[in-house]
C-alpha cells in the first residue's frame, strides 16, 4: 500500500458460495475455465476512475458528500495521491484493466499547453505503477462534456476554436493511451447533440461530427495505435438529443460516413435503458453487424427514469447480455467496464471495494453455461423449417421457392390456417402436428 485509505484492506479471494465476507468472491472465480478460457479472460472488468476516484458524490440537488484525502482535485499533488489510492484500490481487487477521462486523473489548468503538461506529467506516473502490477488500460477517453468551453459541444461546436482545442485534446488522449499500452480510444459526445432545432443545422453539425471522427481514425492509423476506437451511444442527458442516439443510430452514422471498418461501438446498460431498449437489444444488434467493441456495465433505476450509473446487481439480464457476447465471438479488444458510482451517503472507503466485489460476483450467471446451449437451441428451432426451405442456395432454388411460397400463401389465406407442415412454431407445435389459427386480416 503506497496510502492508508484503504487501511489493512487485503487482496480479494475467492472464497465460494458458502463465504459470509462482503469482501470476498462467492461465485466470480477469475481462473474457472468457461468455454475453454479463464472467466477473467471472458470478462475482462475494469474499473472507472471517474466514478470511483473524480466523483464527489454530488447530485442535482446537492454538493459533495466524500471527503477523500485527494479533495479538491484543483491541483497536480492531489492528483498523485489520488492515483496512490487508485492503484491500492486495484492492488487490493485484482482486476485487469480500468478506465479514463483525462480530466478524472489531471486538474484542469483553463488552457490547452498546461493541461498538456499535466497530463503528460501523471501518465508517466501511472507508467511506472503499472511496471508493478498486473492492471492494464482498457481505454483512455476525453472529457468533453464537463468544463463550460464545452456547452454547445466539442466536435459540433459552432466555434472553430473550441473544435481546435478538442481536436488537440483528443489527440494528447490518444498519445497518452497509446502510451499507458491502452487496448481502444472511447469517444462519448455527451454534448454532441442540440438544446433547439431552431438554431440548429444537422445536417452541417452530423458532417462536422463525421469529420471529426474521421481525423480521429486518421490519427491513429498515423500513430499505429493498434487498439480499436469506439463511439458510445446515448439518447440524451445532458443534450436534449444526442447525436449518438443508440446502437443502430451509431451504425448508420459510422456507414455513411465510411467508417464502419475503423470504428465500433461501446454499449452502456443505462443508455440502452434511457433509448427504450434492453441491454440486451442492443448487444445482439451490434453483434449481428459487427460492430460490438466494449460494453459499460451498470444499471439503472427503472422508477426514476434517468442515468443513476449503480452496479449491476441483475443475473438474469447479465446472462442474457453474455449469452450474446460469447455467441458472438466473445470480446477482442474490449471488456466489461464497470461505469458505475456509489451511492450518496456510502461514504466509507471499504464501500468502493464491497460494490465492484458484488458486482463481479453477479457475473456468475457465465457459470450457468446452460443458457448459451439452451438458448442456441431454441433459436435454431424456431428457424428450422424456413432456413431448410427458403435457403436460397442456387437460382433455380429461389425461383422453386417463391412459387411454392405464393401458393401456400394463396392456400393459408384461402383456409384460414397455418399447419405445421409449411412453417414450425416454438414451444411444440411440431410434433404435435396441430394445426394453429391465424388471425384474418
Amino acid at each position: 500500500m503506497t496510502h492508508d485509505f484503504f487501511k489493512d484492506l487485503k487482496p480479494i479471494q475467492y472464497e465460494g458460495p458458502d463465504s459470509n465476507s462482503s469482501l470476498a468472491f462467492r461465485h466470480y472465480n477469475p481462473d474457472e475455465i468457461i468455454l475453454g478460457k479463464r472467466l477473467e479472460e471472458h470478462l475482462r472488468f475494469a474499473v472507472a476512475y471517474w466514478h470511483s476516484f473524480a466523483w464527489e458524490g454530488g447530485d442535482p440537488f446537492g454538493g459533495l458528500t466524500f471527503e477523500r484525502p485527494w479533495h479538491p482535485q484543483d491541483n497536480i499533488k492531489n492528483a498523485y495521491l489520488k492515483a496512490d489510492v487508485a492503484f491500492d484500490m486495484f492492488s487490493i481487487l485484482g482486476q485487469p484493466y480500468f478506465c479514463f477521462h483525462d480530466a478524472d486523473v489531471r486538474p484542469d489548468q483553463g488552457n490547452f499547453p498546461d493541461n498538456l503538461a499535466t497530463l503528460n506529467e501523471i501518465t508517466d506516473y501511472f507508467l511506472d505503477k503499472m511496471k508493478n502490477q498486473k492492471t492494464k488500460l482498457l481505454w483512455g477517453t476525453a472529457n468533453m462534456f464537463s468544463h463550460r468551453r464545452w456547452m454547445a459541444g466539442a466536435s459540433t461546436n459552432p466555434d472553430p476554436d473550441i473544435f481546435a482545442f478538442a481536436a488537440a485534446t483528443v489527440k494528447s488522449c490518444m498519445d497518452v493511451t497509446q502510451k499507458l499500452g491502452g487496448e481502444n480510444y472511447v469517444l462519448w459526445g455527451g454534448r454532441e447533440g442540440y438544446e433547439t432545432l431552431l438554431n440548429t443545422d444537422l445536417e452541417k453539425e452530423l458532417d462536422q461530427m463525421g469529420r471529426f471522427l474521421s481525423m480521429v481514425v486518421d490519427y491513429k492509423h498515423k500513430i499505429g495505435f493498434p487498439g480499436m476506437i469506439l463511439v458510445e451511444p446515448k439518447p440524451q442527458e445532458p443534450s436534449k438529443h444526442q447525436y449518438d442516439f443508440d446502437v443502430a443510430t451509431c451504425i448508420g452514422f459510422l456507414r455513411k460516413y465510411n467508417l464502419e471498418n475503423d470504428v465500433k461501438i461501446n454499449i452502456e446498460q443505462g443508455h440502452a435503458i434511457l433509448a427504450g431498449h434492453s441491454f440486451e437489444h442492443e448487444i445482439a444488434l451490434a453483434v449481428s453487424e459487427g460492430m460490438l467493441g466494449s460494453i459499460d456495465m451498470n444499471r439503472n433505476d427503472y422508477q426514476s427514469g434517468w442515468d443513476t450509473d449503480q452496479f449491476p446487481n441483475n443475473t438474469p439480464e447479465v446472462a442474457l447480455a453474455y449469452y450474446h457476447i460469447i455467441k458472438g465471438g466473445g470480446f477482442q479488444t474490449g471488456g466489461t467496464n464497470f461505469d458505475a458510482k456509489l451511492r450518496r451517503q456510502s461514504i466509507d472507503a471499504e464501500d468502493l471495494i464491497a460494490a465492484h466485489v458484488g458486482a463481479m460476483d453477479v457475473f456468475d450467471s457465465l457459470r450457468r453455461r446452460r443458457v448459451f446451449g439452451e438458448g442456441e437451441r431454441f433459436r435454431r428451432r424456431r428457424t428450422r423449417t424456413f432456413d431448410q426451405r427458403y435457403h436460397g442456395s442456387d437460382e433455380e432454388n429461389v425461383r422453386y421457392d417463391e412459387r411454392k411460397l405464393v401458393r401456400g400463401a394463396n392456400h393459408e389465406l384461402a383456409s384460414g390456417v397455418c399447419t405445421n407442415d409449411e412453417f414450425s412454431f416454438d414451444g411444440g407445435v411440431e410434433e404435435s402436428g396441430e394445426r394453429v389459427f391465424v388471425e384474418r386480416v
